[in-house]
């Protein structure tokens, strides 16, 4: 089993990053995103608390907080773990999940 980050979601850790870094400075955004990837490691082991998506999402899968970003997963065919998208706590969920999935 393997985390495969798609594409979508690793434009949203571009962004987290050079957000992070022009406001904070690169040691701070190094951190947020090594901590965000630890995570992610995590999702197999129970390590994070992970939440069925809701319904009006259209799609299966979970999601877990992180900080200030929420991280949506889902199992891939062979059984890795796709994160999906993720999401600032200020995005509006519903439509930001729903723009990110169709980039797809």
């Amino acid at each position: 089993m393997s985390v495969r980050v798609q594409e979508t979601a690793s434009l949203r850790l571009d962004e987290i990053y050079r957000h992070t870094r022009d406001r904070w400075g690169a040691d701070q955004a190094d951190r947020n995103i090594t901590d965000l990837c630890s995570a992610f490691d995590q999702i197999e082991g129970h390590g994070v608390a992970s939440r069925p998506i809701p319904a009006e999402f259209g799609i299966e899968g979970f999601y877990f907080r992180h900080a200030r970003h929420f991280v949506y997963w889902r199992r891939l065919s062979n059984d890795d773990i796709g994160i999906v998208a993720i999401l600032h706590e200020r995005m509006h969920q519903t439509d930001r999940f729903r723009d990110d999935l169709s980039g797809e």
